[in-house]
Order: structure tokens, then C-alpha cells, then sequence
């Protein structure tokens, strides 16, 4: 009888031992902790939308750069509309995930889902797009380009390309979409830079960020005014998008009428590269590496900065042919 339950004992003390090692082989209990103790990431992400080349690079990079990163990732695509991203946050929030992040659809109106997510002690990093509360505690850290700067750089090739020149130029701009961060920055810089009387922005719609937007908004300016000299869009979609119009009015995209544009996507830049945009402000969507960075940062207590700004370029045709072949997005 003794040496029975001795091997009932010994039987048991090794299923223990055998368990262990399973668990601490990287799986996890039933709180979500892994062998090693660590709690799982989980990150609430809502997206703007798939509105063009930029974002869907933008998402496939932060899907990416989270699986990669091991942090489970929960991803909202908001369609361009504000409540729906509010709805994802609040949705976020109910479920206890241990960050939220979200690129603003517009700048404005975010305070009250915001708090809400301050009192639940779940940090916010904003992505890509900024917001205008006053409230910086409501965030931890904004990743993202400099619209404005973007804008200055459009400006001054502009400003570069006419220095020479005493004729006015006729300037036509597709703005982003109304109320977003980078359409108020990317015409706030430009305006900061085309200062002279000669040139005039004799017509200013938004296209969406969109392709269709653009060649429809772009075929309504050729309509209504006979001499355009340039075009200033603030993505490469609505460029691209303004190309088509341009084409169809039987004009000659880059010669008859000059095209800057942001972003370099690879639509983009492979009309650059073929003439039919003269230049392009870059503004990278790869943020996922750095965002997961950011988030393991804040979630381990350490300081980051409250504005990360990402480095970027500009391209001219012939930087774009040298760039195109291993261009990412």
C-alpha cells in the first residue's frame, strides 16, 4: 500500500513539473499573462478609414508591426466619420484593453471620449492626426508627420520653380478632408510660404483624401476657370484623381498645369516619375514599429515625448525614378 501511493505521489509531482514547462513555453493563463508573468498588450485601434493608398499602407503597417511586436491588436475602420470612431473608443474602453490608439478624423470634439478613457486609467497615443484639446494630459504622446512643415515645402517649390517670374500665377488647391489636421496644416503651411501678390489660389475645395473626390472636384475647376498654372494637392489621391480630369480636358498634367502633391505612395510617385507630378512633400504611413515602441514606453512607466514627429523627404522626378524600385508603399 505504502509503495502505491508513493507512485501515486511521484505521478503527480511530475504532471505538475510537465504543466509547468508548458506554461512557461510562452502561453498563457486564464488572467492573459504569459508563463513569464507579463500581462498581454492589447491595443484598441481605430482607423479613419481606407480612403486611400496612404491608409491602407498606414493599417497594413500597424497590423503588422503589432503582430510582430506580440501585442494583440483590435482594429476599427471608422469609414471618415467621427462617431463611428467614438463608438469603437467607448467600445474599447468597456472592454479594459490596456491602450487605445486612433488617427482623429478631425481635430476637434474628442474631450468627452477622452476623459472618459483618462478616468479608466487606459492611455491614449495618438496616431498620424492630431487633436485640438487644450488638455494635453488626455494623451500620452502624438506620433505623426508635421503637416505644416509639409506644406512649407510644397510652398517653396513653388516659390522656387516662379522666382523668376513677374506674371501671376493661377494656383487651384484640393484640400483634405474639412476640419482634419493635415488639410487645416497643409494649407496653413503653404499660406505661411506663398506670400507674394503674384500668386493667387483662385479656387479651394475639399477632395476627401479621395481619388474619385479629386478628378470630380479638379473637372468642376477646369470648368469654371480657363487658365490654371499649378495645382496643389494635399495627397497623391486626389492628384491622381485630378490627373484623370486634367487628361480629359485635354490638358497636359505636370506641362500645362504644374501638380504638387503629399504623400509618395507608389501611385504617386510613379507619376512623378513620369511627369505628370512635378513634386511630392513625403509623408511616411509606416508608423506601426514606432508606435508599438511607443506603447510597450508608456505602458512600463517610462517618460516619452509628447510629440514624436517622423522623419521624412520630399522627392523631385528624378529622386522619385531612383526611389521607385524599393519603395515600400
Amino acid at each position: 500500500m505504502y509503495k502505491k501511493i508513493s507512485a501515486l505521489v511521484l505521478a503527480g509531482v511530475t504532471t505538475l513539473v510537465m504543466a509547468g514547462c508548458g506554461s512557461g513555453s510562452g502561453g498563457t493563463d486564464s488572467a492573459g499573462t504569459s508563463g513569464s508573468g507579463d500581462k498581454k498588450i492589447v491595443m484598441g485601434f481605430a482607423q479613419v478609414g481606407a480612403e486611400s493608398g496612404w491608409r491602407t499602407a498606414n493599417t497594413k503597417s500597424i497590423q503588422e508591426s503589432a503582430k510582430e511586436a506580440g501585442i494583440e491588436l483590435k482594429f476599427s475602420d471608422a469609414q471618415q466619420k467621427q462617431e463611428n470612431q467614438i463608438k469603437a473608443i467607448r467600445s474599447y474602453i468597456q472592454q479594459k484593453v490596456s491602450v487605445i490608439a486612433f488617427s482623429p478624423v478631425v481635430e476637434s470634439g474628442w474631450d468627452t471620449i477622452l476623459k472618459e478613457a483618462k478616468n479608466a486609467k487606459i492611455p491614449v497615443i495618438l496616431t498620424d492626426r492630431a487633436v485640438d484639446s487644450p488638455d494635453k494630459s488626455l494623451y500620452k504622446t502624438f506620433l505623426g508627420s508635421d503637416f505644416v512643415e509639409e506644406g512649407k515645402k510644397a510652398g517653396q517649390w513653388l516659390v522656387d520653380q516662379y522666382k523668376d517670374s513677374k506674371d501671376p500665377v493661377n494656383i487651384v488647391q484640393l484640400e483634405g478632408t474639412t476640419g482634419s489636421a493635415p488639410a487645416n496644416d497643409r494649407k496653413a503651411g503653404f499660406e505661411q510660404v506663398v506670400t507674394d501678390p503674384k500668386f493667387k489660389v483662385i479656387a479651394s475645395q475639399t477632395g476627401d483624401f479621395t481619388r474619385a473626390k479629386g478628378k470630380e472636384v479638379m473637372e468642376a475647376f477646369l470648368k469654371a476657370n480657363p487658365k490654371i498654372d499649378v495645382l496643389y494637392a494635399h495627397n497623391d489621391d486626389m492628384a491622381l484623381g485630378a490627373i484623370e480630369a486634367i487628361e480629359g480636358a485635354g490638358k497636359v498634367p505636370g506641362k500645362d498645369i504644374k501638380i504638387i502633391s503629399v504623400d509618395a505612395v507608389h501611385d504617386g510617385m510613379q507619376a512623378l516619375a513620369d511627369g505628370k507630378i512635378n513634386y511630392i512633400v513625403e509623408c511616411s504611413p509606416l508608423l506601426g514599429p514606432q508606435l508599438m515602441d511607443l506603447t510597450k514606453k508608456v505602458l512600463a512607466g517610462e517618460e516619452v515625448p509628447a510629440r514624436v514627429v517622423t522623419e521624412e523627404t520630399a522627392f523631385t522626378q528624378e529622386q522619385a525614378k531612383q526611389a521607385l524600385p524599393e519603395r515600400k508603399y
